[in-house]
């Protein structure tokens, strides 16, 4: 038993006898789960910085006080952040067929991803941003600065070390979201894990797409810590 463990990569087929013969389509499906992760954080971390930024310059005694956006803002957020993942995507099956022409695969699944994001990282933002020494505002606003220059050079700068701090969650909470966006197809290590593992009772696929998600959790943890300490000690 030992030489035939120890000779090649047989010992990895004995320990992954379903995940060995996939290992092209787990590369594949890694790639895929970065794609969607890279566009779905683009795309949803511009809006929801976006929303965060103006409900936090809207909100009650804010630089631009404006109660009915506010309230409004404020309602949307609290309403999409509190539908559940998978039946936002089922909710959303016909807004993204209309915008890429399909309801499967990772570019498909980006949609839901997004639209589950800005809600979610727009309220982080707000948070965030209401770290910001009030007293810096007020002697920004002293010296004449528009809303928009007190946004940039305030908010913005100010805040950027809490801003990389939800960004961080909200990327890890991404990545779970391509997971989940597995169960109806939407591709990547989500759809190894349950079409490819769960569904066919194989525990060492299901087992192998973990590890490869946790690496992407690690990898993003590692590069936002980096980034946070850098701006920090600025």
């Amino acid at each position: 038993m030992l030489p035939l463990i120890l000779e090649g990569t047989s010992w990895i087929e004995n320990l992954f006898p379903y995940a060995w013969p996939l290992r092209e389509e787990f590369l594949t499906a890694t790639w895929e789960t970065l794609y969607m992760l890279i566009f779905s954080a683009g795309i949803g971390g511009f809006l929801g910085l976006v929303f965060g930024v103006l409900i936090t310059v809207v909100e009650p005694g804010g630089i631009l006080e404006n109660r009915t956006l506010y309230h409004g803002l404020d309602w949307f957020i609290n309403t999409f952040r509190s539908i559940p993942f998978i039946i936002l995507m089922a909710l959303l099956v016909g807004v993204t067929r209309a915008i890429v022409g399909t309801s499967i695969g990772p570019t498909a699944a980006i949609v839901p991803i997004v639209a589950g994001t800005v809600p979610f990282f727009a309220r982080q933002v707000q948070i965030a941003l209401l770290e910001v020494d009030p007293g810096v505002i007020e002697a920004a606003e002293s010296m004449g600065l528009t809303p928009f220059d007190i946004i940039i050079r305030v908010y913005l700068k100010e805040g950027l070390p809490a801003l990389l701090r939800v960004s961080a969650s909200t990327v890890i909470n991404i990545i779970g979201l391509t997971a989940m966006a597995g169960a109806i197809g939407g591709g990547g290590l989500g759809t190894m894990a349950i079409a490819r593992g769960y569904q066919r009772s194989r525990m060492d696929v299901i087992l192998v797409s973990t590890v490869l998600i946790l690496l992407i959790v690690f990898i993003s943890q590692l590069i936002f810590s980096y980034l946070i300490r850098k701006n920090e000690h600025k």
